[in-house]
């Protein structure tokens, strides 16, 4: 093995040993805007149409390991409290599935989601949303994939191991709760503001396949932040803002786009639009976006530039993440004629 591949390895351990030391085992995307289960439970259903259904895929350091591959899919739609009232429940379904590293770990999770948004004030769409998550975790690795010393005794032998492995599945029960908070301003009503806070893995589940282990995962405390402004019929652009603190880690991001609407005459909405932009993961990477939109389908496309210490190895790859989101309005539904209005983000 040659010095150059000891030096990524050694590299890519730094990594990975002290988040999964501390018990971090949280997923994330560059796309943050389109996974509000997982960003905020608060944020589901505040969406400016009634349903919507995506899809994400990440793939990552593929160019000095077994790459990090996330896929997440997940469904979320509001319905009105009653005709006499703006507020609006919201139900969410999230699942998602990583795989990372040599012996194939991976985390499967299942959430759904629950939110109330109670309007405030309905002349600017203001509302204050509460909403809640609970889901099960499951962790697993290949342990026919693992090799240790004493099997290389002049040459590789697999039938010796010597190690006591722990048995090679685990699952935990988690909860999370945000609370968020949406409004519109601007003297033509043209601003869209959007802020909250959430909490996730608030019973600290287990984190060790290990029973004598006592390793459990820390509390992740998130703050998201954003606003859109319609500059004209043809320009719209977006800031986005998310804050997450889990133990000792910490990640800041912000970045945002911009859109162009392909304007057609006597729509209510724009057919089409393009966005373009970038966002900042802070010591970390820069992440390039582009977005298309037409009526109620998105596409999305992003790529991390690696910036952290791990470049030297990586070659400042990180990797690509794409989205595919559709959204829509149920039929027969107040929320459809423009009674309940939020963010489009």
């Amino acid at each position: 093995m040659n010095r150059r591949i000891l030096k990524k390895i050694a590299a890519l351990c730094a990594l990975v040993i002290p988040a999964a030391a501390s018990g971090q085992a949280d997923v994330h995307f560059s796309q943050l805007y389109e996974t509000s289960v997982l960003r905020n439970p608060g944020l589901v259903g505040v969406n400016e149409q009634d349903y919507k259904i995506g899809l994400v895929y990440r793939n990552q350091w593929s160019t000095i390991s077994h790459p990090f591959q996330t896929a997440m899919l997940t469904a979320e739609g509001r319905f009105p409290v009653s005709h006499a009232s703006s507020d609006f429940v919201s139900v969410a379904l999230l699942g998602y599935y990583d795989k990372a590293g040599s012996v194939d770990r991976k985390i499967s999770a299942f959430y759904p989601a629950l939110n109330y948004s109670k309007c405030i004030n309905p002349d600017r769409s203001t509302y204050l949303s509460l909403g809640f998550t609970g889901g099960y975790l499951q962790y697993s690795f290949d342990p026919t994939k693992a090799t240790f010393n004493n099997q290389y005794q002049n040459g590789f032998n697999p039938g010796v191991i010597g190690e006591t492995l722990p048995q090679p599945r685990l699952g935990v029960w988690d909860m999370g709760v945000g609370l968020n908070f949406n409004t519109i301003g601007g003297k033509n009503k043209d601003i869209m503001y959007i802020g909250g806070v959430s909490a996730y893995h608030i019973t600290r589940p287990r984190n060790s396949f290990y029973n004598e282990l006592d390793m459990n995962l820390a509390v992740r405390w998130n703050a998201n932040l954003g606003f859109s402004k319609q500059a004209s019929d043809e320009f719209v652009y977006q800031f986005h803002a998310n804050y997450a603190q889990q133990g000792q880690f910490r990640e800041l991001m912000v970045g945002g786009l911009l859109g162009w609407n392909a304007v057609v005459k006597g729509a209510i909405n724009s057919v089409f639009t393009i966005y373009a932009g970038a966002f900042y993961r802070h010591k970390d990477a820069v992440v390039p976006v582009f977005k298309l939109r037409y009526k109620d389908l998105s596409f999305g496309f992003s790529y991390d530039v690696n910036t952290s210490q791990l470049k030297a190895a990586s070659n400042m790859r990180g990797g690509y993440e794409i989205m595919l989101i559709k959204t829509g309005n149920f039929p027969n539904n107040d929320a459809a004629t423009g009674k309940v209005m939020c963010p489009r983000f």
